[in-house]
């Protein structure tokens, strides 16, 4: 936002942004208009997917916790489809919010303290700069939780789904280079990512893996 604030000619590629139509950075995904486009970090299948994986995880007929920042703008619309994916089985869903590290810390509390049996992060600004407190706090309440990013497995976080930001980064390149070559930013459709671009980390057997799923323990690639 402060790039675009700062000029409204000199053409600006974005890459890893959850919901530039919801932060105010384009007017439309096929028609970002004015002189920002870019690659959104955005894919309506991925919150449901690291549902699906987390369950592997944890019973299904337990509660799982959703910890989220509510002033994120991709926070409500990933919250809408984790609703929707949760309608047809029997997996509940409660909701933490966290705007600050200390309601982080305790939104993980009150996790554990609710009975939940697993925990879904919606990472923000805010939670990827903890990731390593995160990661310890959630192996020492012993409560599996799913990230988006690797960042989180990297730093001994159970396990992440979610985009390839390489590729992504690799896919803003070639809008770059477009531009370059005299195409409008305006004209260059924000790019989303789909299941297929997405990949999966897990981390080695930490305290937080339950008891019987020691199959999950091995490190796999992204791919």
């Amino acid at each position: 936002m402060a790039a675009k604030a700062a000029t409204s000619t000199i053409p600006i590629v974005f890459t890893g942004v959850a919901d530039p139509l919801g932060a105010g950075l384009v007017e439309s995904l096929g028609r970002p208009g004015a002189n920002v486009t870019g690659m959104s970090a955005q894919a309506s299948d991925i919150v449901g997917k690291q549902l699906q994986i987390l369950q592997e995880f944890v019973p299904r007929d337990k509660a799982v916790a959703v910890l989220l920042n509510p002033d994120t703008p991709f926070s409500a619309s990933a919250l809408q489809q984790l609703r929707i994916a949760t309608q047809a089985g029997p997996t509940a869903l409660v909701v933490f919010e966290a705007r600050t590290a200390d309601q982080v810390s305790a939104g993980f509390e009150a996790a554990v303290k609710a009975g939940t049996a697993g925990l879904l992060l919606l990472e923000d600004p805010l939670t990827i700069g903890l990731r390593r407190q995160v990661a310890e706090l959630a192996a020492r309440l012993r409560l599996p939780t799913i990230y988006t990013l690797r960042d989180f497995p990297e730093v001994g976080g159970l396990i992440s789904y979610g985009i390839d930001l390489r590729q992504m980064n690799r896919r803003a390149a070639e809008h770059v280079d477009k531009i370059l070559k005299g195409a409008k930013p305006a004209d260059l459709p924000v790019q989303q990512p789909h299941e297929d671009s997405a990949g999966h980390q897990y981390q080695g057997c930490q305290g937080a893996r339950p008891r019987g799923y020691l199959r999950h323990c091995s490190p796999a690639p992204t791919r």
